[in-house]
């Protein structure tokens, strides 16, 4: 009895383990710590990932294996989410307080997960102390199809990932201690793609020497363009001067494909375009990320530019527009209503849903 209770004893003790063998194993070494950067032209600190904001990509394929281990070189506790994998057979992985403890400063923690049947745009970002998120720290995450599962769409010239959102001058220690004290968040200082600050459009709303993100092209050729809003509070349009998106996937679902001119991304979401570079290159192209449902819009833009190969010069005109409802949220609320799933054939199981959407609008 005595020898019984021993084993249960032991057997409590140790964390399960995934039965993972058999497919294949990615690993990960990752370093969080501050690094110095001026997104807005301000100095200030933000959280990198092996030196890199945004963080290095998780690029894998379905059924894999993923092991990441994560040094925490902060001065205080980090947890890393994964948002949208589904930890079926390691839920304590997921980065969520309360099914994992934040790992200390000067500590590490491996995190090990399969990212099972699951396909598609995904992202990771800080989840344990509050507003971390504010201040970086994430990346994103592209789980392939495997070759035997075709995707439902020709397969594309390029792959291309954006973050886009809500940026602060302030530390996220200092947005902490202001609603500790009982004081609203407050509108951002401005929009960045990722990491960096808007091209200078406009000379009176975007001051000289700020370093904007230039996405290389070529032309005729069509790309998978992944766009994630990773800000904290604020809904953005996104838009590219002159061409269309293509929607093909959400968060690991397809969607049945259908274009737009301009797409409202919540915080959180992700999308898959498809994006064709059939426009005359006699110029680069703006592209848009632009606040919703906020006072001055105009003075939360983020700006990057499409560059073609072959352009014969900087973009110009106005920046193509946004949907002209300030404060109503009908259009929004439709547009998301729009999206609907598809059911290609010999697609794995979580791609065989139809996605849903919640939004939340002020």
């Amino acid at each position: 009895m005595a020898l019984l209770l021993l084993s249960l004893l032991l057997l409590c003790a140790r964390s399960p383990e995934p039965a993972m063998a058999g497919d294949p194993f990615a690993y990960f070494d990752w370093e969080a710590s501050y690094q110095s950067a001026r997104p807005l032209g301000v100095a200030q600190k933000v959280i990198a990932i092996n030196g890199q904001f945004p963080g290095p990509p998780l690029n894998v394929t379905t059924n894999w294996n993923v092991v990441v281990n994560v040094r925490n070189a902060l001065d205080e506790p980090l947890l890393l989410t994964w948002h949208g994998i589904q930890h079926r057979k390691t839920p304590w992985q997921d980065g969520v307080t309360g099914t994992n403890c934040p790992i200390p400063a000067g500590w590490n923690w491996t995190y090990r997960f399969q990212v099972k049947d699951q396909v598609g745009s995904f992202f990771y970002s800080p989840s344990a102390a509050p507003l971390h998120r504010a201040a970086g720290g994430y990346g994103g995450i592209v789980v392939n199809n495997r070759d035997v599962i075709p995707i439902p769409f020709p397969f594309p010239d390029g792959d291309l990932t954006l973050f886009i959102g809500d940026w602060y001058v302030k530390s996220h220690k200092d947005l902490r201690r202001s609603l500790d004290a009982g004081a609203p968040l407050g509108p951002p200082d401005g929009v960045l793609i990722n990491g960096l600050g808007p091209y200078r459009y406009n000379d009176t709303l975007v001051p000289p020497a700020i370093t904007y993100e230039r996405i290389n092209v070529e032309p005729g050729r069509t790309y998978r363009l992944r766009v994630h809003n990773v800000g904290v509070s604020t809904s953005l349009n996104f838009r590219i001067q002159g061409h269309s998106l293509l929607l093909v996937e959400t968060e690991g679902s397809y969607t049945s494909q259908q274009n737009y001119s301009n797409m409202d991304i919540h915080v959180g979401q992700s999308y898959s375009f498809l994006v064709t570079m059939d426009q005359n290159a006699s110029t680069d192209y703006y592209v848009v990320a632009s606040a919703r449902f906020v006072a001055d819009p105009d003075k939360l833009t983020g700006v990057a530019i499409l560059h073609y190969s072959n352009s014969q010069g900087p973009a110009s005109g106005p920046l193509p527009a946004a949907p002209d409802d300030q404060y109503d949220t009908a259009f929004s609320i439709n547009q998301a209503r729009s999206i609907s799933g598809m059911l290609p054939p010999a697609a794995p199981a979580p791609t065989r849903r139809v996605h849903s959407i919640m939004v939340i609008l002020p």
